[in-house]
């Protein structure tokens, strides 16, 4: 089992995700079951080609002690975890993709046969080979010259769907903490039903007269029960009594609103005194 870190290692772009020269799109790929098949396109805006590996694997995010986001890998799922990952495959695995150029990869659902109703879950890693760079700082008197080769990787999620899927999720246990530059904010996300909820968090400080002073948005997916960190920033806030509202719900500005499982927003809100 390997943890990768989660917050965003990924960079936003409109409709693309940087990874140090190859822009990936779309952001998470949603296969049917009725087609078996999804996709994903490369583009590469460099002046040079670009060598890129795709793989899948199964993992999903998970929170550590201190509430921050991470990737949880499972190198050998059991037979109990919903893993797509042994049966999607990836078409080309391997690839170069010229300068200036847009290359499809074509994902295809394979799932074994009396696969059960319900969503199923791999990740594709795009490591991209960027070339080599120069080594500093270390004696080349002997005419040795040294690089490093570099590799870049992004992880995107890919969701299965076979037959009905709902998802959910309750909201508890709302905490705020103050620090000396900022508020920390801590809730607990539990997910029901039979698919991962992908939604946005949103916070909103407020005064004694119900306006807005500081607040927060951050995309969120919720595989297993998390405990996920915020924090709002306490630059110019002066004493006073206020309330955190907070609440989630199944929206996503980086994905295609049908691709969304509908269900009611969840919200609380806690008090908090500021000294």
């Amino acid at each position: 089992m390997r943890a990768l870190g989660l917050f965003l290692w990924l960079t936003l772009v409109p409709g693309w995700l940087a990874a140090q020269g190859i822009l990936v799109a779309p952001h998470s790929i949603f296969i049917d079951h009725r087609t078996r098949g999804g996709f994903v396109e490369l583009y590469n805006p460099e002046a040079r080609p670009v060598e890129v590996e795709l793989l899948t694997l199964y993992g999903y995010p998970v929170t550590t002690a201190q509430g921050q986001l991470e990737l949880r890998v499972i190198e050998t799922p059991g037979k109990d975890d919903p893993s797509a990952s042994g049966w999607i495959q990836v078409l080309p695995r391997r690839v170069l993709i010229p300068p200036l150029t847009k290359q499809t990869i074509r994902l295809l659902g394979r799932p074994p046969a009396q696969t059960p109703d319900g969503e199923y879950w791999a990740r594709l890693e795009i490591r991209a080979k960027e070339g080599q760079i120069p080594v500093t700082g270390i004696d080349t008197t002997q005419g040795i010259q040294m690089r490093l080769n570099l590799e870049v990787r992004t992880i995107i999620p890919v969701y299965y769907r076979k037959g009905p899927v709902s998802s959910g999720l309750e909201l508890s246990d709302v905490r705020a903490t103050l620090e000396p530059d900022s508020i920390g904010v801590r809730l607990r996300l539990r997910r029901s039903g039979n698919a991962a909820y992908i939604g946005t968090v949103r916070g909103s400080l407020r005064d004694r007269n119900n306006r807005e002073v500081q607040s927060f948005s951050t995309p969120i997916a919720v595989y297993y029960d998390i405990d996920p960190r915020f924090s709002l920033s306490r630059e110019g806030l002066p004493p006073g009594e206020y309330t955190l509202q907070v609440e989630v719900a199944p929206e996503r500005a980086d994905i295609p609103p049908e691709q969304l499982l509908r269900s009611p927003p969840v919200r609380a809100s806690v008090s908090i005194v500021v000294q």
